[in-house]
Parts: structure tokens; sequence; C-alpha cells
């Protein structure tokens, strides 16, 4: 080995050398910023009090959640009230969403994660507003984070479950973070985030269901809470069936719809020629319920309108102790104030039109003769199979009876 060559191979192994240095110290660098950033929250501190709007986007699919009058709303279904404890924790996970792994990557990357606002596999785009409608944080909720499982398993699922996400804060194009919230239920559905509360019908004293044909139309009632079902006007031949109609009474005693109705047309919705239930119940409650056509064969449009009309003061006893006064006084205060508030809750339901799953009404829309007991058909007479004595024949009663035949002729007597 000559001088020349002997310097080409050490120039060579200070230039490898020094590549390798200098990407162990690129490596070390990232790791270290990975490091540094473990822990720390995603959108940085902010006032979460003051988010008065949330905006949920994905490819053309929008939800906007406004905060009204300090009510949250659900301005895609016409301001509808929202689903407050869901927003709550939304904007608490939000707020307190922290980093378990950052990774530099470039543009073309995103994609790849689901990081982008538009394309093929868009991401879910996150913004927080204020009152003012400025935008106080966004973010973008990538593709998940999924865990795989250890072994397969002979009945599928080995694509692993969620157990964390990629996101990015928008504008910070070079960092992604993976957190450990999958935020799986996080959709730009407006039906997803209503506020699901609706009426309840407890403690029924009648029910009568109007048809448009009036011959299935029938009103069944009670004394007490505990005692029969009778049909009102019933018919001499009619029979109530107690099996039939003894679930009709908590029929709507835990109702629940699927969506809200916006700009409700009548001639689609059949509420303009409706069957009406009208629930009179012990607690001094009327609701009458509409019930419209069917929506794709799952569902049926309905609307609720509540009256109530009970007591707002007690009446003593006559026998009443003094020392038991106050003790009664507390709990009709209680009781009314729980129906004062079950009755605003209720009544602002009436100037919306639903989407009512139809399992729900069942039970409850079924017609007269559904009700009654099955008349069981009497037995006819079996006809007689004996066989008379003597059957005159027709031909007897007309030929004239056959004469004897004539005696033979006597032999002479001899002489």
């Amino acid at each position: 080995m000559n001088r020349r060559q002997l310097t080409l191979i050490l120039v060579a192994a200070l230039v490898i050398g020094g590549l390798g240095l200098w990407l162990r110290s690129r490596r070390a660098a990232s790791y270290q910023t990975s490091s540094g950033l473990m822990g720390q929250k995603v959108l940085g501190d902010f006032d979460v009090n003051s988010i008065a709007h949330i905006t949920i986007r994905h490819g053309t699919n929008e939800v906007n959640l406004v905060q009204k009058d300090e009510v949250w709303t659900v301005k895609e279904r016409g301001g509808y009230k929202a689903n407050f404890s869901e927003i709550s924790e939304f904007l608490r996970k939000l707020w307190e969403l922290k980093i378990i792994q950052a990774q530099a990557i470039g543009p073309s990357q995103l994609a790849r994660l689901e990081l982008t606002a538009e394309g093929e596999k868009p991401g879910t785009v996150v913004e927080l507003k204020n009152a003012k409608g400025e935008v106080v944080r966004s973010l973008i909720l990538g593709k998940q984070h999924r865990r795989q499982p250890t072994e397969s398993s002979p009945f599928g699922g080995d694509e692993g479950w969620p157990d964390g996400r990629y996101v990015m804060v928008s504008g910070k194009t070079n960092l992604v973070s993976l957190v450990s919230e999958s935020f799986s239920n996080i959709e730009p559905k407006p039906e997803q985030w209503l506020n699901k509360d609706f009426f309840k019908i407890e403690k029924v004293k009648s029910v009568a269901v109007t048809y448009p044909n009036a011959t299935n139309s029938w009103h069944i009632a009670r004394d007490t809470e505990t005692s029969e079902l009778k049909l009102v006007d019933a018919k001499p031949d009619e029979k109530l069936d107690a099996s039939k109609v003894s679930s009709i009474p908590n029929a709507l005693a835990w109702p629940s719809f699927n969506d809200v109705v916006i700009d409700p047309k009548p001639e689609v919705t059949g509420l303009e020629k409706p069957t009406v239930a009208v629930f009179e119940t012990f607690d001094g409650f009327t609701y009458t319920v509409k019930v419209g056509n069917k929506h794709d064969d799952s569902a049926y449009y309905l609307a609720v309108a509540v009256n109530a009309n009970y007591p707002k003061e007690r009446t003593p006893g006559q026998d009443e102790k003094p020392e038991d006064k106050e003790k009664l006084d507390k709990e009709f205060k209680e009781k009314t104030e729980k129906l004062n508030e079950k009755f605003k809750q209720e009544k602002s339901l009436e100037p919306w039109v639903f989407l009512v799953p139809k399992w729900s009404l069942d039970s409850l829309l079924k017609e007269r003769h559904a009700l009654l007991t099955e008349k069981k058909e009497e037995p006819k007479p079996a006809a007689s199979t004996a066989t008379p004595a003597h059957e005159v024949s027709p031909v007897d009663a007309v030929l004239p009876p056959v004469p004897p035949p004539p005696e033979p002729p006597k032999p002479p007597k001899p002489e």
C-alpha cells in the first residue's frame, strides 16, 4: 500500500466517522426534543370557560355547538338543546390533553396519519372559539393508534383496539403528537350531540287513542294505580283482555328519540291527520301525543303537548298534629318543586317534531280489536244420523195395492 492509498483510506474513514457522529447527534437531538415534550399539554393553557362555540368538521360534514344564553345548542338542529355533559367532558379532555409521544415529520407524511383537513382520508378538525367567534385553539384529530393483541384470535379482531390517537395543532405541521385519548365518539353528527332528555309519563290514570278510522279507537281507564284497567264505553259483546293491555300504562314511561326534524312539512310527517294518544296521570298531568307517518320504516314522526293541574298548596288534614305539619309541608314542597321542574322541561318540547323509534310505540299503537278477548264460536249441533222406522216411498203413496192372485178351481165332487 502506497502513501497515496493510505491517505485516501484515512480521509474516507474520517468522512464516514464524521457522518456517523452527525447522524447520532441528530437522533439524540430528536430524542431529546420528543422527551422534552412528553407530558406537556397539546393545546397549552387556555381559559376553557371562555369557549362558547365548538366546530367539528370532517370532510364536507360539520356540526356547530353554540352557547346561547348560557345554554349549549346544536346549530344544525335549529338551536335545539345540546348535551351539556358530553360537551363539558370533551372540553375537559382537550384542556387536559397531554403528549405521550412527539414526532417531527414532513408534510408528505401527514396524509398517512390522516392529519390533513382535506383529501381522501381527512382528519377531524376541531375549532374552539370564544363568544366573538374568534378561534382560541384548533387541532386535527388524525388516525387512531391501535394496540395489537399478543395472540391472534380465532374470532377475528386482529386489527387491535384503539388506545390513542395522532393529533396535530393547526399551523404546526412539523410536529405530530400521540395522545392517550382515542376520541372515538367525536364526529360531526348533529343528532349525536342533542340533549336526549324527553318526556316521561308515569302514574297513568287513563289512555285514549284516537285513530283517523274511528272504529279502531279506544279508551281505557282505572280508578287507582293498582286497580284493573277497564274499557270505557264498552259494547255488550266486548271484553278487555288484561294480558293485552297490561303494558299500555308504561308504554311511554321511558321514551326516547333519534333526532329532531328541522322544517317539518305536514304532508311528509303526516301530523295534519295523526293518530292521537291522550294520557292522564294521577299527578294531574295530561299528555297529548300525536303520531304521524313512518320514517324509513324504523321511526315515527311525533309531537307532544303537555298540560298540568296539580295542587300548589297543601291542605292540612283534620286530625293533623302540629309536630307533623313541618314534615308534611317539607315533603309537599319538595314534591311540588319536582313537578314544576318536570312540567317546565316537558313543556319546552312542544315546538319540536321528533323521530321516535318504532319499537317504542308498538305497545301503544294497537287497534281496538287487538285489546279484546277473542270470541269463541259456539259448537253447532251435530246432524241426526238415525234411520226412521218406516219411510213411505213416494211411489207407494201413488200406486194402488196389488190384488192377490185368484184361487185355483176346486175339483168336482164324486157322485
